[in-house]
């Protein structure tokens, strides 16, 4: 198969999340998908298989199982599928629904990639559930920002949304890989989103990924499509707004997300960042 490696939410090679992407999956199995994910190394890697109507179903595997979603992986397709086909529109059916995505190209020859999450939701997060997160964190109750509570939060995939109180909490993620990764496993959560809030529109992000076997993601799509969901269902920005997260900056891998909030409770959340080639 055709395996292209791709850098989502930056312009240098050296930054964003990577992504595998195969562009014609067609007959490839599940049991080779997951082989292949695992041999490629990266948080994800994207199956599609185009269909007759001119979109592609989809498919994503970290190294270790499969989820539902995921936006640097899509991003990454999208741009790839760009550079081979052309910019324009394209609808990628995933296990989560049907996700439509744009692409074009920038003067400086950049593609650009915004997709549409599904509609997005926001549940309460168990009160043991939270105690036990927290616990795998290494975090306390002080450590939280108590103007943004503590919730699961689904566009997707679902992720906790956990708000740091400073940067310099953000900044030190030392978790308990096994603990967290089994709580996850047990509660169906993709990522951990761990933010913080700069500004009113300004978030800085950092994203456990233990069940799919990586420390932490550089760049988180679904996690970014989740937020914006998790804001506005629970009043804490004024919609419409566009946000901006930071992320990767700790790893040394700086990644930017453009976070589109439409005011409608039901629409999907808008996800935009650029696509580069590895290598």
């Amino acid at each position: 198969m055709d395996i292209l490696r791709y850098v989502a939410f930056s312009t240098d090679p050296l930054g964003g999340n990577p992504a595998g992407v195969v562009l014609d999956a067609a007959g490839i199995d599940e049991a080779t998908m997951a082989s292949t994910a695992a041999e490629v190394g990266y948080s994800e890697t994207a199956f599609a298989v185009p269909r007759v109507d001119g979109a592609l179903d989809i498919r994503y595997f970290s190294p270790r199982t499969e989820v539902p979603f995921c936006g640097h992986a899509t991003i990454a397709t999208a741009v790839a599928h760009a550079h081979r086909h052309g910019a324009g529109e394209l609808l990628l059916h995933t296990q989560a629904g049907p996700v439509p995505v744009t692409t074009s190209a920038r003067e400086d020859g950049s593609i650009v990639a915004t997709l549409v999450s599904v509609a997005p939701r926001t549940e309460m997060i168990d009160d043991a559930d939270l105690v036990e997160l927290l616990a795998a964190l290494r975090w306390s109750g002080a450590d939280l920002d108590p103007a943004l509570p503590p919730r699961v939060a689904y566009a997707g995939a679902r992720h906790p949304v956990i708000a740091a109180a400073t940067r310099a909490r953000l900044g030190e993620l030392a978790y308990d890989m096994e603990a967290l990764g089994a709580l996850m496993a047990l509660r169906d959560w993709a990522t951990i989103a761990l933010v913080h809030r700069e500004s009113d529109t300004v978030f800085h992000a950092r994203n456990p990924f233990p069940p799919g076997g990586v420390v932490e993601d550089p760049a988180t799509g679904a996690a970014a499509a989740a937020l914006g969901g998790y804001l506005r269902d629970l009043g804490l920005v004024d919609t419409p707004t566009v946000l901006t997260v930071h992320q990767g900056v700790d790893m040394g891998r700086p990644s930017l997300l453009t976070v589109g909030v439409p005011a409608e409770a039901s629409s999907g959340i808008e996800v935009t960042g650029t696509a580069v080639p590895i290598g």
